[in-house]
């Protein structure tokens, strides 16, 4: 029995964990646990920096559109923009000149030598207020609104 004893013994210590493997142990659970957080944290920073990348670049095309549309409105407002609109759009001549309006060729155009008539009789004169419109004077001091 003696035998015996002592073989389990050995035995024994080999099943049983040393307190450096116990420490060995608890340390690498430690560092796998901060390699795991430590790269989640890595991932999330490069997110960030994408998101961050989008937003300057938006920033940029909005300074590049508002610079632009700065520019615009100086230029509307100018007295250049008000000549060109003038000269083209409004069909204006500055004094002394002639406005010419190109006819295409083919196309023959008849002058009238009467002017046209009307089709809707002129009012020359302005029609009579309705009797509320009236009342609506004399009680509150100014014109009816228009509906």
């Amino acid at each position: 029995m003696q035998q015996n004893q002592v073989t389990n013994e050995p035995n024994r210590l080999r099943n049983q964990l040393s307190g450096t493997q116990i420490m060995f142990a608890a340390i690498l659970m430690i560092g796998l646990v901060l390699a795991v957080q430590f790269s989640s944290r890595i991932d999330d920073d490069q997110a960030l920096q994408d998101v961050q990348r989008q937003v300057q670049q938006e920033i940029e095309l909005l300074r590049n559109e508002q610079s632009r549309l700065l520019n615009e409105l100086e230029f509307v407002r100018s007295d250049s923009y008000v000549e060109t609109w003038a000269r083209g759009e409004g069909k204006m001549v500055q004094e002394g000149e002639v406005l010419v309006i190109p006819v295409p060729s083919g196309i023959s155009i008849e002058e009238d030598s009467t002017p046209p008539q009307p089709s809707v009789a002129l009012l020359t004169t302005e029609p009579d207020p309705e009797p509320w419109q009236l009342w609506w004077e004399l009680f509150f001091d100014q014109p009816p609104p228009r509906f």
